[in-house]
């Protein structure tokens, strides 16, 4: 009986320890993953009430911008975001064709309840239904790749940590640390 308990709390450890390591998932566990997201998204069947015109878009970039840039950039394809690939799950490229597939309904739905264990979060009760559907209507019109160029909250942090590298390589505030924001 004492080897059993032993052998059961070996085995629990390990399995902890397999579960709890932080390399990126394999491709089974990927597959699982999207299955899994692709069956828990809502909103299949909704139809967007806001109509697709410049107006609308506009409207739709300017609530990405304000609430959806620190994460996918000013233009949705991650551009100048560090750390978008480094996530796990790495952050959506919005304009991927398996962003694109879902309805206006399902995006709707994701920006509205987020995507558990991916970093996305909801932003029911922050946004109001029409500035979710803009939204929507904004993510169909993206820009192209890195033309709008980096969120300016990175381009500021970008500038600070070259301007500090500058001052120690040349004997500048060598002993002063610096920061990340």
């Amino acid at each position: 009986m004492k080897h059993v308990t032993v052998l059961v709390i070996l085995l629990a450890a390990a399995l902890f320890g397999m579960g709890c390591r932080a390399s990126q998932p394999g491709s089974a566990e990927e597959q699982l993953a999207a299955a899994t997201k692709k069956m828990t998204i809502g909103g299949k069947d909704w139809q967007n009430p806001k109509p697709d015109t410049p107006d609308v878009v506009k409207t739709g970039m300017e609530h990405f911008q304000h609430h959806c840039e620190v994460c996918h950039g000013l233009d949705g394809h991650n551009t100048g975001v560090p750390f978008a690939a480094k996530m796990s799950p790495p952050i959506a490229d919005l304009g991927d064709a398996d962003v694109q597939k879902y309805s206006d309904g399902q995006l709707k739905w994701i920006i509205e309840n987020g995507i558990r264990f991916s970093g996305m979060p909801g932003w029911k009760g922050v946004l109001e239904d029409d500035e979710m559907w803009s939204i929507v209507r904004f993510l169909r019109h993206l820009p192209e790749k890195g033309s709008q160029g980096s969120p300016e909250i990175y381009k500021e942090a970008e500038e600070e940590h070259h301007n500090l590298e500058n001052n120690s390589e040349h004997g500048g505030a060598a002993e002063q640390p610096h920061h990340h924001h």
